[in-house]
């Protein structure tokens, strides 16, 4: 696939998906969408890990409001339905590991873009925003099943309701995203992380992304049969076998994703 407003590029098991609309601050169109989606299947399909990120200041300033209709012609339910759920789904059912590396301001659906990876990093600098309520909308892209379970019912509540802006410190403290990072540290931090997951037990990463992805909605009795079912898939890979063998020689694991 030819991407315009993507760059998309692979190295060593990393797969890099850049949004590039930066005068724009990466504001999504349609065409960015359909874009991630299958920039999002192709790479999960191939690599051990999966990075997106944002070029120029921002990560994603979310929705891009001068796309197509005019604001009484937009139908947000059809849009939402047909071209952000399969994105969003896409990275959540992602069968490798998907790192968010928030370089800048994740505003709106950009925000919410970025809590549907399984970490997010972001540069010091970085600011989240659920700014919906201030162009009279309620957070979407996900926004409202993220936020209670990331952070709790009271500040999801509130980040919906005031809008203000989050730091990334913030973020990292109230537990929405992974770590922040000062910024002339961000770029080597999320790349050690990639490379980390990159040259890990691949398949043991999609089984965890799993069990943890349904013990949202599993009770205990399902969770635990959830477990003892992906353990054994598990139990039986290369990986597990080459896991054991390091671990007994006193030696580094040499994984191959399989």
């Amino acid at each position: 696939m030819i991407y315009t407003t993507l760059t998309v590029t692979e190295d060593n098991g990393i797969g890099l998906i850049v949004m590039n609309r930066p005068t724009l601050m990466n504001a999504l169109n349609v065409q960015m969408r359909a874009e991630i989606t299958a920039a999002v299947r192709d790479l999960g399909a191939r690599m051990r890990v999966l990075v997106l990120t944002g070029e120029g200041r921002a990560f994603c300033s979310g929705q891009d409001l001068g796309d197509g209709a005019s604001v009484n012609e937009l139908d947000f339910g059809r849009t939402l339905r047909e071209e952000y759920e399969p994105m969003l789904r896409a990275i959540y059912d992602c069968p490798i590991p998907v790192i968010a590396a928030v370089n800048g301001a994740a505003a709106g659906a950009g925000a919410n873009l970025a809590l549907a990876a399984d970490v997010v990093i972001a540069a010091q600098s970085a600011v989240f925003l659920q700014a919906f309520a201030r162009i009279g909308l309620i957070p979407d892209a996900g926004g409202t099943y993220w936020l209670p379970r990331l952070v709790g019912f009271a500040r999801a509540m509130g980040q919906s309701l005031f809008a203000d802006k989050l730091t990334a410190d913030d973020a990292a403290a109230q537990g929405l995203i992974w770590a922040s990072v000062p910024d002339d540290q961000f770029a080597a931090e999320w790349r050690r992380r990639a490379e980390h997951l990159a040259n890990g037990p691949t398949l043991t990463y999609g089984a965890i992304k799993k069990a943890l992805r349904k013990s949202m909605t599993n009770d205990l009795d399902a969770q635990l049969d959830l477990e003892a079912q992906l353990q054994g898939e598990v139990g039986k890979t290369r990986d597990f076998r080459e896991g054991v063998m390091a671990f007994l020689e006193k030696r580094p694991a040499k994984f191959e994703g399989r």
